[in-house]
């Protein structure tokens, strides 16, 4: 139905993946955007050690079944081992939470639910250790609060597992870097679980980026805006009230990776392009004190708290390309829920959570559309849609929350480590996607200057190569 430029990004990409440079000029853009200015913050890449060498490219090794063990078994941690379980060829062998009663209440439903009993660790901040040093682990899952991370998820690589964390995999730069190495190290990945990678409308968008669909992509915009007020004053929902305390700790975009994720991936950040500068603003802290003010009880502990993060907290990011990302996050204000995720090029644009039509997306593209008028997006995504969706879009439906990309991100991990695959995302993806977090508390520090994004691939990112944008494979028989 569509015309589409010439050239694409699958035609340059061929029958196998690149392993050099792509087109003139990709190696001229590794430094910085040539009009930086003196005195921006810069975060220059630490040297790797003699041995330690790149996971680009890296498959894992064959599985015949994935044994996964999770660490953090409150709301997302519960609903993902669900979803773990009931994955082909995929087994949870066992589950941590610092709650002994957590674990043994996940352990009894995967019984019931007819499946193996995992082991069950927890009653203190050190067990998941003890879980670490079993041989029957393969990948470990990690959903504990932001905070622990990072200490989480080395510990987990050091151990010699896979490691799949939540949002984020760690909140500091240096974090960020340590990950990074000792995955190069110790040979074993980690990623971030960024489910929204694998929503439908994303990887449609993802795969017409690719076809030529937007002509020259110059501009994306995505993030984690949210109401989340009634759940952060909630004695309940997050333990120990973690995550509404960060909001007394700094300024910061904490959570931008769901809508920058899927951007980053069709503009090829880290496969022909990089994340370079970013610069961060923020508006004053009013909503959650607006909303402690008419809606909490005075005897409430959130009373004793003082919130310095701003309702809105947002990152420019320009790539090495020239390409500008806008990624925002706001969970202190009233609003319905987006991720934004809009893209737009030379020869069109794509809206999302516009409300148009069942896909909640509107495009605009040249040379099919004219008059200055929205279009459904429906067509589009059924020419375009992923093949994972394709095939697995059905039990996706069934078995996953959050619209079915849980399932698909699950289904997905466990098929790449059954077929010995390379990673859709890698270390590189997940910490460039987490940067943001500790990158602009440091441009807000300094009253918005531009800081430099690092490169956490170390020069590997002119290479174009594939990423979420696969190809169709089967999972093995179990």
């Amino acid at each position: 139905m569509s015309e589409f430029p010439a050239v694409s990004r699958r035609s340059v990409l061929g029958g196998a993946v690149a392993t050099g440079a792509i087109a003139a000029g990709l190696g001229a853009a590794a430094s910085a955007p040539a009009h930086a200015a003196a005195g921006e913050v810069t975060a220059s890449a630490p040297r790797r050690l003699a041995g330690q060498t790149s996971m680009i490219n890296v498959p894992y090794q064959e599985h015949r079944t994935v044994r996964v063990a999770t660490v953090g078994l409150g709301n997302r941690g519960n609903g993902m081992t669900k979803g773990w379980s009931v994955v082909p060829g995929c087994q949870v062998t066992a589950v941590c939470d610092i709650r002994q009663d957590r674990a043994k209440r996940v352990a009894d439903d995967l019984v019931k639910a007819g499946k193996p009993r995992p082991a069950e660790f927890g009653g203190s901040a050190g067990s998941y250790a003890e879980m670490l040093k079993r041989d029957d682990i393969d990948l470990v899952y990690i959903a504990t609060p932001w905070e622990f991370h990072y200490q989480q998820g080395k510990a987990a690589l050091l151990a010699g597992k896979h490691v799949i964390v939540e949002l984020p995999i760690a909140t500091r730069l240096d974090e960020l870097w340590d990950l990074v190495d000792t995955c190069e190290r110790t040979r074993r990945h980690l990623m971030l679980a960024e489910n929204c990678s694998y929503g439908r409308n994303e990887l449609a968008m993802l795969k017409m980026a690719h076809e030529g669909v937007f002509g020259d992509v110059t501009n994306g915009h995505g993030g984690y805006l949210h109401d989340l007020r009634a759940l952060l004053f909630s004695d309940t929902y997050y333990t120990d009230a973690w995550r509404r305390l960060w909001h007394t700790r700094s300024t910061a975009s904490f959570y931008p990776m769901h809508g920058l994720a899927p951007v980053a991936a069709a503009m090829d950040i880290n496969r022909g392009d990089r994340m370079a500068m970013l610069t961060a603003t923020a508006t004053a802290p009013k909503g959650l004190a607006d909303y402690r003010e008419r809606f909490v009880p005075k005897g409430h502990p959130s009373w004793n708290e003082t919130y310095i993060n701003g309702d809105l907290v947002t990152c420019m990011i320009e790539t090495a390309d020239g390409r500008m990302i806008r990624a925002e996050h706001d969970v202190s204000s009233p609003r319905p829920y987006s991720r934004i995720n809009s893209l737009a090029g030379s020869r069109g644009i794509f809206e999302d959570y516009v409300g148009t039509s069942s896909t909640g997306a509107r495009v605009y593209f040249e040379p099919d559309h004219g008059n200055h008028a929205w279009r459904d997006f429906e067509s589009y995504r059924k020419e375009f849609d992923h093949w994972l969706w394709k095939k697995i879009g059905d039990d996706a439906a069934n078995n996953g929350g959050h619209g079915g990309m849980d399932y698909v991100l699950q289904w997905r991990t466990v098929q790449l480590m059954r077929a010995g695959l390379v990673p859709d995302i890698d270390v590189y993806d997940s910490a460039a996607w987490c940067a943001p977090v500790p990158l602009s508390v440091l441009s807000l520090e300094r009253n918005g200057k531009p800081v430099e994004v690092p490169d956490f691939t170390r020069g590997g990112w002119v290479n174009l190569r594939l990423g979420l944008d696969s190809r169709m494979t089967e999972m093995p028989p179990v």
